[in-house]
């Protein structure tokens, strides 16, 4: 078929094949252009097939030679439809990582249930015997509790009172008023059984229960705090609430990863175009502006740099143990740099319809989501006639 992009609402139904892979090679040689490093031997991603997630299992295998497994909730291509991007990542992950002779198996399924930690645990024991970094870079707006069967659903709300500023159709470039209504409670504990640590200590409690933890292990989870102008919808909203419960879940795992000489860490990043991020109001507007003034300072980065300064300059590295007054590890720190910010601010309350080409990069914004699913990546030809289909090897292998 010949696959353009399907724009509805903030999400993109359709997801090229060549494009995907293309994306995933040039991430790829990203890391191949940088040096080497001694990191991690076994690794485990859940949340391994876009942004941040993808980003850690590619600079995990390609920077480090380390065998990875990733974990993921995709769906493959029928006769109709394409399959989604974070299938396409994978599939051009695994074979990329079979022509350098890496290893690189992946399970597909709810990573929130037990059965897809019994699968992986038992992948584990199979392959690696243990794993010495676990990488939890999950975003789903819901959640079904593996012990109770209750399904949660996030919400992106403020807490206490209504919160009105400006937020942007980043496809039809309108800036526009937008009024938000508090959180109820219900809401936040909602948000939190979501994309709080709970699963993520599930993850971490049954895998060392199995002894599959190396001495040493390391797990990471990513989080998001931002600037004060989209505090009242992001860190003291809901989402908020639930990163505050991921900063505490990290706490508490390191404690009880004591005895192997391990350590959970929160890794706090920068704000970058990914599918969760563009359902968020009032952030794809800020995010337009802050590409616009980090590309004028060089200092822009995209979630491939992030994650290989992460393990080079924190993770893998004796010269830096570097944390933040909260233990965080602040990766967003040059989005964070009081010029920048300064600079964000003073075009934040300027911004219209009429002006907002000319006063941010929403043309940049639009490029990095729709390079999400594959398109707009230079050297594609898109009017090409091409198979929606891509193998997973790993899957048809664990199927037969």
């Amino acid at each position: 078929m010949i696959i353009q992009p399907k724009i509805r609402g903030f999400i993109c139904t359709t997801a090229h094949p060549i494009g995907c892979r293309e994306n995933v090679n040039q991430q790829i040689a990203y890391v191949k252009s940088q040096k080497t490093f001694v990191g991690p031997k076994n690794v485990l991603v859940i949340g391994a097939s876009t942004g941040y997630g993808l980003a850690s299992r590619i600079v995990s295998a390609f920077g480090a030679n380390a065998k990875t497994i990733g974990v993921f909730y995709e769906r493959e291509a029928d006769d109709k439809k394409t399959a989604t991007p974070g299938w396409y990542n994978s599939a051009a992950f695994e074979a990329f990582a079979q022509t350098q002779g890496l290893y690189a198996k992946s399970v597909n399924g709810d990573a929130f249930s037990q059965e897809i930690k019994i699968q992986v645990a038992d992948l584990i024991r199979q392959d690696m015997g243990q794993v010495d970094l676990i990488i939890y870079s999950l975003a789903s707006p819901r959640r079904t509790h593996p012990i109770t069967k209750q399904v949660f659903s996030s919400t992106l709300k403020p807490i206490g009172q209504s919160f009105m500023g400006k937020t942007v159709d980043a496809f039809r470039g309108d800036v526009k008023d937008v009024v938000i209504e508090p959180a109820t409670p219900d809401e936040i504990e909602n948000t939190i059984a979501v994309m709080g640590g709970e699963d993520w200590a599930m993850w971490i409690d049954y895998l060392m229960n199995e002894k599959l933890l190396s001495s040493g292990i390391k797990t990471v989870a990513y989080s998001y705090l931002g600037p004060e102008l989209t505090h009242a919808i992001y860190k003291e909203g809901t989402i908020g609430r639930a990163k505050e419960h991921l900063k505490m879940t990290a706490d508490h795992l390191t404690q009880k990863l004591k005895p192997l000489e391990g350590e959970a860490i929160v890794s706090v990043d920068k704000a970058v175009v990914t599918q969760a991020s563009a359902a968020i109001p009032v952030v794809p507007l800020y995010i337009s502006i802050l590409f616009k003034v980090m590309k004028e300072k060089r200092l822009h980065e995209g979630c491939i740099e992030q994650i290989y300064r992460l393990f080079t300059q924190h993770l893998y590295t004796k010269d830096s143990t570097e944390r933040d007054a909260e233990g965080y590890i602040r990766l967003d720190d040059l989005e964070m740099r009081e010029d920048v910010q300064a600079a964000v601010q003073q075009i934040w309350p300027t911004i219209t319809t009429e002006n907002l080409a000319e006063r941010s990069d929403i043309a940049g914004y639009r490029d990095e989501f729709y390079r999400l699913f594959g398109f707009n990546i230079e050297g594609v030809d898109y009017n090409q006639d091409v198979s929606q289909f891509m193998n997973l090897p790993s899957l048809e292998e664990s199927n037969q």
